[in-house]
């Protein structure tokens, strides 16, 4: 099967190629702010918005007379900052439809303008790219050497690459097809996940991910360097190099959370034929503003997301349990629910069988026989129920037993 991958890696730039990266960011930025006001102009006078074809007609005849600059970047870099603006138009309409049928609580986010104070940006180049060991050679930029060697396939087909900066170093994004054989998955355990604070990951099988909490630990820092630059000048040299220094803090807690998340994720795609979590309802979690900063440093949203992918690439399967099902007030031994649990309670104690177990434990338990009960559940005449093989909806209702009892189990959704 064909698989569409981006493989991100820095780059090693001299002075030369530092300034042709800043000059082709600009022009970017450059054509979708001028696309934006554009389109909010034509749209007052006519009623309609130009799409990203004639308005890169308009710019390209306005190239001569009016930003004859714009000669010296690829054309590749306006060319796809105005289809960036258009799919930013097609995204700002569709949750508006959305909004009106009731399914979108968000904002809407139509397109702004961009700021170069915010960042300096990135841009996109199709065309001819070729990627050797060390080097990739991008149009109107060169050779352009890795800073990480023999990571980029050389054989696969190349669609498009990117160029970003992060505090003040420099990345490509290169994205390749790629043929995949069918994934087959050998391993044929199940594991449960319960997703926390304090513990990252506690999973069924006994294996507990730590969590960084890289945001936390950075705060007196950032405490600090925030304070400094509250007393610097604005628009002076020491203030910018102020900012320079935050920006690299802010850029190693991102990636210290993006290394938790990805060994998790990693570790469970490829060990696992089947990995349950629960459904959880981080924007509303969000609104506590007690846990909000921590629930924001574990990265919840991200780690899902990270299983869904690739749990299609190793051949396992993610089951996501309904948010409403208490896995933590369940016991797992005999299925006793608790009427109340507190956060403080980290040990769960059942007052019918006994069990003694932590918290987090027995959730994960309770997890993984939900998302095992949603698949294996067989009728007495041993057919599979085809209403747990949905699993879509709300309350799956499915008759079990040849006294055709109706069992009532949580709402399970497969990816």
């Amino acid at each position: 099967m064909k698989v569409v991958r981006g493989y991100k890696t820095e780059l090693d730039l001299n002075n030369k190629q530092r300034t042709a990266c800043l000059q082709h960011a600009g022009a970017a930025r450059f054509a979708y702010n001028w696309a934006l006001a554009r389109s909010q102009e034509v749209y007052r006078t006519t009623g309609k918005r130009p799409n990203a074809i004639a308005l890169h007609k308009e710019l390209n005849a306005l190239k001569k007379t009016d930003f004859p600059w714009m000669y010296g970047v690829s054309k590749c870099a306006p060319q796809e900052a105005l289809r960036d603006l258009d799919n930013a138009y097609k995204h700002f309409f569709r949750r508006v439809e959305l909004k009106k049928q009731g399914k979108y609580k968000g904002k809407l986010g139509f397109p702004t303008f961009k700021k170069k104070s915010k960042g300096i940006g990135s841009f996109r180049l199709t065309g001819s790219i070729h990627v050797f060991a060390h080097a990739v050679q991008l149009p109107r930029l060169g050779r352009l050497r890795f800073h990480e060697h023999n990571y980029i396939p050389t054989d696969a087909k190349i669609l498009s690459a990117t160029v970003s900066e992060q505090a003040g170093r420099w990345f490509v994004s290169i994205q390749v097809e790629e043929e995949h054989d069918t994934p087959v998955m050998t391993a044929t355990s199940t594991i449960g996940v319960d997703l926390g604070i304090k513990t990252l990951a506690t999973c069924s099988d006994g294996m507990i991910f730590a969590n960084p909490r890289a945001l936390k630990h950075a705060q007196k820092s950032l405490k600090r360097l925030e304070r400094q630059k509250s007393r610097r000048k604005k628009g002076s040299k020491n203030r910018a190099k102020t900012c320079k220094r935050i920006a690299k803090q802010h850029a190693r807690i991102a990636n210290i959370r993006k290394d938790a998340s990805h060994k998790l994720t990693s570790y469970l795609s490829k060990n696992h034929a089947l990995i349950a979590i629960e459904d959880v309802h981080v924007a509303g979690m969000l609104k506590n503003h007690s846990l909000a900063q921590a629930v924001s440093d574990s990265n919840f949203g991200e780690i899902r997301r990270q299983l869904t992918y690739k749990a299609e690439w190793h051949g396992s399967h993610l089951v996501t349990v309904d948010r409403f099902y208490p896995s933590s007030k369940t016991c797992s031994g005999c299925g006793y629910v608790k009427a109340e649990l507190s956060l403080q309670e980290r040990t769960f104690i059942c007052e019918q069988c006994g069990l003694v177990i932590d918290r987090d434990m027995n959730a994960a338990i309770n997890l993984r026989d939900a998302a095992v009960s949603s698949i294996d559940t067989q009728n007495a005449y041993g057919e599979r129920s085809a209403g747990l093989l949905n699993g879509v909806g709300e309350t799956t209702l499915v008759e079990l037993g040849t006294k055709g009892d109706v069992w009532a189990l949580p709402h399970i959704s497969m990816f």
